[in-house]
């Protein structure tokens, strides 16, 4: 892998230790501080703008008593100052005392600036069921 994809999976990584983490404060550090982000989590409208975004963090936060991911068929592809990461999100989680399993097929973009790469939006949308004979998966 090339310094600069390198650079990016790491990017992404720390954006899923903030998820895991359910800290607002790690989750700000993850993004870049513009009105252009966007999110989309699934089954939700997309999220356009820095506030509406970490604000929708914060909700997701405030109702998830644990979270954590395997990732799986992940791909960073770089082009100059843009990123973006492909992968699929095994999620384990507790919601409203229930637990939760879903595959996420997910999408990352990363923008290069000042403060090196952080993300300009985020994508995911639900899957039926994960891939048959997926290799082993990437965990972090």
């Amino acid at each position: 892998m090339a310094p600069e994809e390198q650079e990016v999976a790491k990017a992404n990584e720390n954006f899923y230790h903030a998820f895991e983490s359910l800290d607002i404060k790690e989750m700000e550090k993850v993004w870049a501080k513009q009105d252009s982000v966007q999110c989309g989590h699934p089954g939700w409208r997309i999220l356009r703008g820095w506030h509406t975004v970490m604000e929708s963090w914060r909700r997701i936060f405030e109702n998830t008593p644990a979270i954590r991911f395997i990732l799986t068929d992940v791909s960073v592809e770089v082009r100059g100052d843009l990123a973006w990461v492909t992968l699929c999100e095994n999620l384990n989680s507790s919601v409203e005392g229930q637990n939760v399993t879903a595959t996420i097929l997910t999408t990352n973009i990363f923008e290069k600036g000042a403060e090196g790469w952080r993300m300009i939006h985020h994508h995911g949308s639900s899957v039926a069921q994960p891939p048959p004979d997926e290799e082993a998966p990437v965990v972090h």
